[in-house]
Parts: structure tokens; sequence; C-alpha cells
């Protein structure tokens, strides 16, 4: 439903050790973090290592696998987290970004997993 609007547009930046970009969750409750199982970033066709995602909301940054047990924090609906990805870094120009998220709801019989995808140009 607003699948389409997880990646923000004109949000991709170089960072030291790759890039980040803006992403919003799509669950109309927002979620604690520790249920978020899985974020996923595919470039061009390349999904990025797991161990290469970083996720930053309101000053802190977490690893994927830190996430799990963090029961403190959450990612409220239409919130702009930045996700940052350490992968050596993109070349200026446009790239096809998919950002998909795997995230547990205790009354949902399965485990839903929302994507975007959208061009974005990083500046030279």
């Amino acid at each position: 439903m607003m699948d389409n609007k997880m990646i923000v547009e004109g949000s991709l930046q170089s960072v030291e050790g790759g890039f980040s970009f803006l992403g919003r969750l799509p669950y109309y409750r927002g979620l604690g973090l520790s249920m978020i199982e899985d974020i996923q970033v595919t470039v061009d066709g390349t999904v990025q290592p797991r161990e290469a995602v970083r996720f930053a909301v309101r000053g802190r940054t977490y690893t994927l696998d830190e996430m799990e047990t963090v029961y403190d924090n959450r990612w409220n609906f239409g919130e702009k987290a930045t996700i940052i990805v350490l992968n050596g870094g993109l070349t200026p120009g446009a790239h096809a970004i998919t950002f998909a998220v795997r995230y547990r709801v205790s009354y949902l019989p399965f485990v839903p997993t929302t994507k975007d995808t959208k061009e974005l140009a990083l500046a030279a």
C-alpha cells in the first residue's frame, strides 16, 4: 500500500566507505527495532551483503544483528531512517536501488516483506 513511498527521492549520498539513502517503514503502526527481521539493499541488480548494511534513526546507528536486541527504540510509520551500505561506494550517476524490509507483526500469520525500487542519482 505504501511500499512505493519507502525510498525517499533525492536522498542518495556518498558516505565514508559506502553510500546512504533515506527509507521509510510502510507499516502503519511503526515497530520496535527488534521486530525488523531483515533489511536488504540491492544496487543495480546486486544484493549488498547483510553485514554491510547499517540502520540509523534518531542519532543512533545499528548493524542488523544489533537491531535484533534493541527493545528501547522504534521506527515509526513515515519516519525517515538512514540506510547505510558500507560497500566501498558508488560511482556518480544514476543507480537502481531496491530497499526491502522484512518485519514481524504478532497478529499476522506470515512475515511480511515490503519493498520499493527507485532510480536515484549520486552527484559527482
